[in-house]
């Protein structure tokens, strides 16, 4: 499965915009990127499609389902992404504080199963043992950081969590990591940039 096929079949798209295609490119290649781009300027496909291609190309290789972890702080915005992957048959799914309890722990039990190639979660979760215990069977093949300008103090939407990016990905194995923002200032760039090493 390559870019364009999952771009045209899974999202209905012709042609890649701007720049999404190498950034894509990048990350299947194993390397770090730091996106900005404007609110709909597409930030999300950029994490989106590799993790579809890592999904497919690894299926049956690796001993433990791959994964991408999607790292957000709005849980609005985390459900109505995970409704489109859905709606398009991509296997999504998110874990927040929204769920009542015995949801979260049928999609901890389907985490740890090998179920979602998507999984979309705040910072704060990673606090929690009983979601990293359903981790622990996945290869976490990549980390995107939406609204990554919390990593640094200067965020305009500063979460205490995010600082602790770097401890996230050693927990994680320190897989290729994508942050995106739309906007970030050349303070806030070098504070991402040091935390994940971009």
């Amino acid at each position: 499965m390559q870019p364009y096929h999952v771009l045209q079949a899974v999202f209905g798209y012709e042609h890649f915009r701007g720049a999404q295609l190498a950034i894509i490119e990048r990350v299947l290649a194993g390397k770090h990127a730091l996106v900005i781009m404007p609110t709909g300027g597409g930030k999300s496909l950029c994490y989106q499609i590799p993790a579809l291609v890592l999904a497919a190309r690894n299926e049956g290789v690796t001993a433990a389902a791959d994964l991408t972890l999607v790292i957000s702080p709005l849980i609005a915005l985390m459900k109505d992404q995970v409704d489109v992957l859905q709606a398009r048959g991509v296997s999504a799914d998110f874990i927040n504080s929204s769920l009542r309890r015995n949801e979260r722990e049928r999609r901890y039990a389907e985490v740890a199963d090998g179920k979602f190639d998507l999984l979309y979660v705040t910072p704060e979760r990673f606090r929690k043992p009983d979601f990293l215990a359903a981790l622990d069977p996945r290869h976490v093949v990549l980390l995107a950081v939406d609204e990554a300008h919390c990593i640094s103090e200067w965020g305009h939407d500063f979460r205490p969590d995010y600082t602790r990016l770097t401890e996230i990905r050693k927990i994680l194995g320190a897989p290729p990591t994508l942050g995106g923002s739309a906007t970030a200032p050349p303070e806030v760039q070098q504070d991402i940039n040091e935390a994940v090493g971009f």
